[in-house]
């Protein structure tokens, strides 16, 4: 399978006039990236965030070359009709443009709590949830679990063709697990090219009684200007301001410098079957954020 890679959605997109922000987008489709992928939030500390799938479908008009990635969607703050309807909304009025990403959630228990679901039942939420929208989306009649959803015949129409991929993210392995067992592959995050190797071993294991074309992906932060220092300094401060706490913590895991040290940094994980790069670049400018990762793509290959 070749490489996908994508851009997170440019950070001021929608402070920009209309045309500005078709531009933005075109010169990224120009310059061969692949998809704009974006987070998912309800009410991320200090109540930030954004609709994943809501952002997406405002994308998704501006530039029909681009694919778009959610990574990762918090499905267990939805209720599983609604986020098959959303999901299959979006898939009809961008066919096989959208990939969804997956995750429970972990840094902020609060944001959890306020949309009424208890933070210590959000992974089994996720299980059941994403087994009834994956059953939904292929136009079978689901009825709920009985634990968390009691509704009976529940349909979604019309299924989605092609069908959805869903990548499930997570650093544990029980996140791994839900991925063989009911995703096409895993979203990395913050792990070694060795725990990618031997966790996507272990997604297809566990999925080894499905017929599934896998697609493992990697999604990461990136520094890009023409020296380490300058690289390092613009990640660093982007990291710390959304994370509010030292760089020290994620620079294991973060590639920084030229388009060449970023891509020498990623190919192992490459060489291991990632099929899916989410970059989230930071450079001097939003253009050479743009250039940048192209060359990084380039670099790496088909």
């Amino acid at each position: 399978m070749a490489l996908e890679l994508g851009i997170s959605t440019p950070w001021d997109l929608w402070t920009l006039p209309h045309d500005e922000r078709r531009r933005r987008l075109a010169a990224i489709a120009d310059a061969g990236i692949d998809h704009v992928f974006t987070a998912d939030h309800v009410s991320f500390h200090d109540g930030s965030g954004m609709d994943g799938l809501i952002h997406l479908a405002a994308m998704s008009g501006l530039e029909p070359r681009l694919g778009l990635h959610v990574g990762v969607y918090l499905l267990a703050l939805r209720h599983p009709m609604i986020a098959a309807r959303q999901i299959a909304s979006l898939a009809e009025a961008a066919p096989g443009r959208l990939t969804v990403g997956v995750g429970v959630g972990g840094e902020d228990r609060h944001e959890v709590a306020v949309c009424d679901v208890d933070p210590a039942t959000r992974g089994r939420r996720t299980d059941v949830e994403l087994r009834l929208v994956r059953s939904l989306l292929d136009g079978d009649t689901v009825d709920g679990d009985g634990e968390f959803f009691s509704f009976t015949g529940g349909v979604i129409r019309p299924r989605p063709d092609p069908a959805v991929p869903f990548l499930v993210g997570g650093r544990s392995d029980a996140a791994v697990r839900r991925a063989g067992v009911l995703g096409d592959g895993w979203l990395a995050a913050w792990c070694s090219s060795s725990r990618f190797a031997a966790a996507t071993t272990m997604a297809e294991e566990f999925g080894a009684d499905r017929e599934v074309v896998w697609r493992h992906g990697l999604q990461v932060w990136v520094g890009l200007d023409a020296t380490r220092e300058a690289a390092r300094t613009h990640v660093a401060a982007a990291m710390e301001g959304f994370y509010t706490t030292g760089f020290d913590r994620f620079e294991r895991y973060t590639p920084y410098g030229s388009a060449a040290d970023v891509a020498e940094f990623l190919s192992p994980y490459v060489a291991a079957g990632a099929t899916v790069l989410n970059l989230t670049p930071c450079g001097p400018d939003r253009d050479a954020e743009v250039e940048l990762l192209a060359d990084v793509k380039r670099l790496l290959g088909p």
